[in-house]
């Protein structure tokens, strides 16, 4: 085993600033900087790990040092510039400040910036990772980076800019490193790749790019790992893949396919095979959220951006453009949403491959759920049901005549009746396809004065509370009456929801308001033979009422008349209200038109 290799980064570390990958705005200042002679007393690098901060301090520290200089090709050969590549700290001192942030420190710093320099011009500190220094030690530096001698100059480096002091940024030159190119990473990994004889493809190359997020310290090292493989055979993306972990974009392609396709059985196969191999449940799902990632960006970028976006090559990019024809994008971003959340679970849970099986059956099930198409399609048969609006009137009433069943619906407007225009308006909703704002369903049979429902509607509009309107909405009348009203629900979960918040009470007034007299109020579970109690509730009698409120049930005509009675037909009485108003009645219609438009997102139509 030889003792003097030298690793991949170390051996391929630029040493001028013409050999700097990448910043070519760091490298354009500071060479006119060298060359114009303007070179500031301090610097601050920063930017995210592995862009080149520490070895551009080094390049501008040769550049002032060297014999030659201050130049901006620095002869590499001179002892300050030998001095500098070995790390000899002779004239150029680099510190760490993670182990040196103390106050001790600085102050021993500040005791030795007053030597002169022995080989070069400059005495040069390299203060790396500078955000971690203490802030009693930021202050001992503070005075000095502000005047410092004039052979004394100050870089320092930091991956988080934001934790090192205004009063310490405020006295430096700062220049921020960016994230080096994926094709600029490619270029110098196939450099070093050539020279060092290691046979790898470009696809290979691509996927070190592209993992090591923009830094090349990390892509080089990667090389350097696989360089073993390289001897015997080229090395695949296949191979960049084992070592990193991650899961090759067929066997992801095959999954994301049953995926899409509704599949689950399948996917459940292909996930075990992946499982199988050694691959953990967080890897799997994360490496299935990349995939989709990259299949939204194929889905809404163009052409020309999608090998720099995603990292794939041509032919992956094209198994991604067919699987996104079949798919909607609110679909993709779905999926990956149902990811994110399962990568929460499994990283919570003891048993994390039992929530990976969960989410995969979870994926592959709500795609064919999830077009908004179908959406759509759902929504608008939901909403074909009847919607009725009763309003009461302070005048007499007479029972609506019955329309045919086979009668087309008719859209009416909703507006305030004059005292002429006595009567009750049935607003319905029918389904139209060329209309922007209003969608009416199809208006069904219109219930008698006496009906059940009539009475139904009418005690839910006497109710003030929308959130009791809404409960109610889920239950069935079986009895309304001056006696007794009985009102079911399915389950005892909505019957214990409604004796929450005094919903019975409100039911309670609603129906002293309409009988004039105090009711009980009956919630139940349905029983056998709620139908038949049901058909013997009628409307009230007025002997029945201290303060009877009038029920509205008949269309608008000229001038109201006396029912005509037939035979084996109810009878309705005329009922008027003792102490209601003109002014009451238009409050209660304006209430109760405001509680349907709200309820139904509707409007007034001409």
């Amino acid at each position: 085993m030889s003792t003097n290799y030298v690793p991949l980064y170390r051996k391929y570390r630029p040493q001028t600033l013409d050999t700097l990958v990448g910043q070519e705005h760091v490298k354009k200042t500071l060479t006119s900087a060298i060359e114009l002679g303007k070179i500031a007393h301090a610097f601050l690098f920063t930017g995210p790990r592995g862009t080149g901060k520490t070895s551009t301090a080094r390049i501008l520290a040769k550049s002032l040092n060297c014999k030659n200089g201050p130049t901006i090709h620095p002869c590499g050969e001179c002892e300050s510039c030998r001095d500098i590549t070995n790390s000899v700290p002779i004239d150029v001192i680099e510190i760490d400040a993670a182990s040196n942030r103390t106050v001790e420190d600085a102050q021993n710093i500040l005791e030795k910036i007053q030597y002169v320099p022995v080989h070069g011009k400059y005495k040069i500190y390299i203060i790396d990772e500078v955000h971690m220094l203490s802030n009693h030690a930021f202050n001992a530096l503070l005075k000095t980076l502000e005047e410092p001698p004039e052979n004394v100059i100050f870089i320092l480096a930091t991956t988080e800019v934001h934790k090192v002091l205004d009063t310490i940024k405020s006295r430096c030159q700062r220049f921020d490193f960016r994230r080096i190119t994926t094709d600029d990473i490619v270029k110098h990994l196939r450099y070093i790749s050539n020279q060092e004889k290691i046979k790898i493809t470009d696809d290979a190359l691509y996927t070190i790019a592209k993992n090591s997020a923009g830094g090349m310290r990390d892509s080089i090292s990667l090389l350097d790992q696989l360089s073993l493989l390289g001897v015997s055979k080229e090395i695949t993306t296949d191979d960049v893949n084992s070592i990193l972990g991650r899961i090759s974009f067929d066997i992801l392609n095959k999954l994301s396919d049953k995926i899409i396709s509704s599949s689950p059985n399948e996917a459940i196969e292909i996930l075990n095979e992946i499982y199988n191999s050694g691959n953990e449940p967080l890897q799997i799902l994360t490496n299935l959220s990349e995939y989709f990632k990259n299949l939204l960006i194929v889905k809404n970028c163009k052409d020309g951006l999608l090998v720099e976006l995603t990292g794939l090559n041509e032919p992956q990019i094209e198994s991604l453009k067919k699987q996104q024809e079949v798919l909607e994008t609110q679909q993709i971003v779905f999926l990956l949403d149902r990811i994110t959340h399962y990568i929460k679970e499994v990283k919570k849970t003891s048993n994390q491959y039992l929530w990976l099986e969960v989410g995969m059956i979870d994926l592959a099930n709500m795609t064919e759920n999830s077009k908004i198409i179908d959406l759509q399609n759902r929504l608008r048969a939901l909403e074909g049901g009847e919607v009725t609006i009763r309003i009461v009137q302070p005048a007499v009433t007479r029972p609506a005549p019955v329309m045919p069943e086979e009668e087309k619906p008719v859209v009416q407007k909703v507006q305030k009746k004059t005292e002429e225009n006595i009567g009750t308006e049935s607003v319905s909703k029918s389904q139209q396809t060329n209309t922007d704002d209003f969608t009416p369903p199809p208006m069904s049979k219109k219930p008698d004065g006496n009906d059940i429902q009539t009475l139904w509607s009418v005690l839910l509009s006497n109710i003030k509370s929308p959130a009791t309107k809404a409960l109610l909405n889920l239950a069935t009348p079986v009895k309304i009456a001056s006696d007794e009203i009985i009102i079911t629900f399915k389950n005892d979960k909505l019957i214990a929801q409604f004796g929450t918040n005094n919903k019975k009470e409100s039911v309670a007034e609603a129906a002293k308001v309409m009988f004039g007299v105090e009711v009980p109020i009956k919630i139940r579970l349905p029983q056998s033979g709620d139908e038949n109690l049901a058909k013997q509730s009628s409307a009230p009698s007025v002997s029945e009422k201290k303060n009877p409120e009038p029920i509205a049930e008949s269309p608008l005509e000229e001038e109201p008349e006396e029912p005509v009675q037939k035979e084996n037909e109810p009878k309705t009485q005329e009922l008027k209200s003792e102490d209601e108003t003109p002014e009451k009645t238009a409050r209660l219609e304006s209430d109760q038109e405001k509680m349907v438009l709200e309820l139904f997102d509707g409007k007034y139509i001409d």
